[in-house]
């Protein structure tokens, strides 16, 4: 504990950090609470927070974390003065029958986090694995997020398309963070320190996206010890590594799969040639004799898949993400942070058609960004934060059409742009949080077709159990996907720059909802919204000729009621999750429902903590069916490509499919039941996790679609046993 002597406050201010007592690792979202004031305030995604307008006396500070024993310091708070404190907290041995509860509970209060979710390192490991532990399928249990179904991690939010999801990792945009076939993501969940979901309504730090933003944080590594862990599932095996360096930590994850056994349940136990891994490192370095209270981070990113069939009637794929991240975070000795970064993001993507029938498609972006961002705490606990980024991004667009011939599009753009926002957190029955963001170009070219970003997001509170939530946001996107909505299965979906001719896609979000916390056990939440789309970028079904546009402009339109109650005990965590849904889009004076428009949707978890180690969870999905075209008929259509031939009218006929209304069938109810039990020991050095699991408990016949060439039915994944096994030295 250190003074650091200041003169721009005339009241005391503590600030500090929670970590883990055996790694040095930060804990995210800890509770530090001051006992005598009856005031507390939750840490940041980086584990730092920052108490102000304190009164000059001796104060009790306790911090806590579930699975955690608190640490209580004594404190004598002193005038023009910043008090420093480092929480190391023990974690509690796994053998105990109960994990501790927070010691005390922090209310919200004023916290302006309406459709916002936070999950940290120590929930993450709770979270419903299914066939393994994966966080973007994790997110599907929540109200108002929709899948693609058991084949996908792909995620659709509030009626929204997935390109309108921003997905960043250490603050670098992820283009598609998804692995063969879409099973599960290509972020290693035992590399993610925390987590933020946004389903809407996201404040103005956020920009690119119009419907919701996942922020993955990765680990920094152990600052104490080398420490190791390998796990093997039905599908990976997977190796982490971590330690300390001079004046800092690292830690390096990878993973690779060796079965397709799960996988192959969609082809009727056929192989599937899928193969992908991924690698992640970071390396972080903080010395206060080279630069006080600095911090220094970078950290690489790779993942790879490719879908080789061996089979010229079958089509095959390759994609891979690679991103690099260079960030400087900085305290000052007055209650201000800033960070400073460059990131770059590249995705290549190609479709290679062999004799399927199938176009040939190749796509590559390149993104890099440099920002720096500031937050600055008042006496008043009132906040102001503002930055800048600048973003160039080159993409490189390769189709092949109807014709077999094949058209390159080339694109690239710098977008400037900078925010500014205050939090009002002075009273504790409201807060408002209240920004914009200002665009000084657009990535196609020339001036921005809308300059500002408006947003705001306040709260309520009635009485302490009760608390009123609104928010209202305009979203703009330049950097969209092509995506046909008549693809049956999507493996990837190529990236442009919304070209001059179309302006940018934009959305409007309504939101408004009530927290009720009748108890520090139970908490319901109840959320309504209604978000407008303009300037949609839409395929151009109707072009015919050379000179007719690629896209076209699409509306749209989604609004729905969400309820989530959560009830959690020293041992019990049950949460229910139900949503109503409606999304439509139009095209050319039609209205049609995409294919992520599903009406009802229903999630019921439940986690039991048995004791000596033993854990179980159970989780009941139930969705209404998602909308597909139907096929009308089947005609032969001839192809007269090749006219030298005499016998071309009766060689080159082929059968092509023609198509019904878009999206007027509606496939069948999705339900299925997983339950899984984990068991934690250590034997001499090692910790050991096993996870037995059983998926489709019931054997429940999801379908997932027909193949139009064939007719055959593909189902979902069947009643399917798992098991997994961590060592962790």
């Amino acid at each position: 504990m250190n003074n650091s002597i200041i003169y721009s406050q005339d009241k005391g201010i503590i600030r500090g950090f929670v970590a883990d007592s055996t790694s040095g690792e930060a804990l995210p979202y800890a509770n530090v609470f001051i006992k005598e004031l009856n005031r507390g305030v939750q840490t940041d995604f980086r584990g730092y927070f920052i108490i102000a307008a304190l009164p000059y006396k001796r104060l009790s500070v306790v911090a806590s974390y579930i699975g955690y024993k608190s640490k209580e310091y004594f404190i004598m708070v002193e005038p023009f003065k910043v008090t420093d404190l480092k929480f190391f907290l023990p974690p509690v041995s796994i053998q105990m029958k109960t994990i501790e509860q927070v010691a005390q509970r922090i209310p919200k209060e004023n916290a302006t986090d309406l459709s916002l979710q936070k999950i940290g390192i120590r929930e993450i490991e709770n979270l419903p694995k299914g066939i393994e532990l994966d966080i973007f399928r994790s997110l599907q249990n929540m109200p108002g997020v929709q899948t693609a179904g058991d084949v996908s991690a792909k995620f659709y939010v509030r009626g929204s398309a997935s390109n309108e999801n921003l997905v960043l990792l250490d603050d670098t945009p992820i283009y598609n963070p998804f692995h063969a076939l879409g099973i599960f993501s290509s972020i290693d969940p035992d590399m993610v320190n925390s987590m933020e979901f946004y389903k809407g309504g996201f404040p103005s730090e956020y920009a690119g996206r119009l419907s919701s933003v996942v922020k993955v944080v990765s680990r920094d590594g152990n600052k104490n010890n080398f420490s190791g862990k390998a796990s093997l599932s039905l599908l990976t095996a997977k190796l982490l590594l971590e330690g300390p360096i001079p004046n800092g930590s690292f830690i390096l994850s990878g993973r690779k799969n060796y079965s397709d056994y799960v996988l192959k349940k969609f082809r009727n136990n056929n192989s599937i040639p899928a193969d992908f891994h991924d690698l992640f490192f970071k390396a972080n370095y903080s010395n206060n004799n080279f630069m006080k209270d600095a911090k220094w981070s970078f950290s690489i990113f790779s993942s790879k898949d490719k879908i080789m069939n061996n089979n010229p009637k079958r089509e095959d794929f390759k994609w891979e993400n690679n991103t690099m991240s260079l960030s400087y975070f900085q305290l000052s000795d007055t209650p201000l942070f800033y960070n400073v970064e460059v990131t770059v993001s590249n995705f290549i993507g190609e479709r290679i058609p062999n004799s399927s029938g199938a176009k040939y498609v190749y796509n590559k972006i390149t993104d890099g960004t440099m920002r720096l961002d500031f937050t600055y705490v008042y006496d008043s606990k009132d906040e102001l934060s503002g930055g800048f980024r600048i973003s160039e991004v080159h993409t490189r667009l390769v189709l092949e059409n109807f014709r077999n011939q094949v058209n390159e599009t080339l694109a690239h753009g710098a977008n400037v742009s900078v925010f500014l926002k205050y939090k009002l957190l002075r009273w504790s029955s409201f807060g408002l949080d209240i920004g914009t963001r200002a665009n000084a170009t657009r990535l196609a070219g020339g001036g921005p077709a809308y300059f500002l970003e408006p947003r705001a997001s306040l709260t309520y509170r009635f009485i302490p159990q009760i608390a009123l939530k609104s928010s209202w946001g305009i979203y703009l996107q330049d950097l969209v996907t092509i995506s046909d909505e008549n693809e049956v299965v999507s493996v990837f979906e190529p990236w442009i720059i919304t070209p001059l001719y179309l302006k940018p896609s934009s959305a409007i979000h309504y939101i408004g909802g009530f927290e009720i916390t009748p108890n520090e056990f139970l908490t319901f939440n109840l959320e309504g919204y209604y978000k407008l789309q303009k300037n949609l970028a839409i395929i151009n079904e109707n072009k015919f000729f050379a000179t007719d546009k690629d896209l076209i402009h699409g509306d749209g339109k989604s609004y729905g009621l969400e309820f989530l109650s959560k009830l959690t005990t020293n041992n019990l965590n049950f949460t229910t999750a139900y949503a109503l849904m409606y999304s439509f889009k139009t095209v050319n004076g039609k209205t049609y429902s995409p294919r992520y428009d599903s009406r009802h949707n229903v999630n019921l978890t439940f986690e039991y903590n048995l004791g000596l180690g033993f854990s179980a969870s159970a989780v009941l999905t139930y969705s209404s069916g998602l909308p597909f075209t139907q096929i009308a008929g089947y005609y032969d259509k001839l192809n007269v490509d090749d006219l030298t031939g005499r016998e071309f009218l009766l060689d080159n006929y082929n059968p092509f499919i023609i198509l019904g209304e878009k999206n007027l069938g509606r496939l069948p109810d999705y339900h299925r039941l997983d339950l899984s039990l984990t068991k934690k020991l250590n034997i001499g050095k090692f910790k050991i996790t096993t996870d037995l699991s059983a998926i489709n408990v019931y054997n429940r016949k999801n379908l997932f679609y027909f193949r139009r060439d064939t007719g055959e039915r593909v189902n979902m994944l069947p009643f399917l046993p798992s098991a997994s096994i961590k060592v962790e030295l």
